[in-house]
């Protein structure tokens, strides 16, 4: 009876740790979500006004950005480049209505995520790491509108 009692009660236990653990694991998943989608608007926000320093706060040491542009070979940049243009060229000419983007964040899976970003006329695909708590991208293959 004794067994059967014990046995009882850890069947009755197990959903409760489960569900508490479901619980922290959606917690970390919505405060990750958030952190994600703040890291790639800090990022096309940075590009817009020509903020350097903002834009290398969001990118990871090894950072590596792939441009598919119709017919042109694909380019790749640095992170140390893509700083150092933001640097030089200070804010985009962009009309401020067109400095729209659309974030998605399509997935996160312990310390890594993939984003998309989605502006008039581009579309960025993101790998972000998280390291220390923070995210930041890792990656960006970027595909611009003819």
């Amino acid at each position: 009876m004794k067994i059967f009692l014990l046995g009882l009660g850890l069947c009755l236990l197990l959903p409760l740790v489960t569900i508490s653990i479901h619980a922290q694991q959606n917690k970390a998943t919505r405060d990750d979500l958030s952190a994600v989608r703040a890291t790639v608007r800090d990022y096309i926000e940075a590009y817009y006004t020509g903020d350097a320093s903002r834009m290398e706060q969001t990118l990871h040491p090894h950072y590596l950005k792939h441009v598919i542009h119709g017919n042109i070979p694909m380019r790749t940049k640095t992170g140390w480049q893509m700083v150092q243009d933001v640097r030089s060229e200070g804010p985009t000419d962009l009309p401020q209505a067109e400095r729209t983007e659309q974030i998605s964040v399509l997935d996160i899976s312990g310390d890594i995520a993939s984003a998309k970003l989605v502006a008039l006329h581009w579309v960025d695909y993101m790998t972000l790491s998280k390291s220390d708590g923070v995210w930041k991208i890792l990656s960006v293959v970027q595909r611009i509108d003819n």
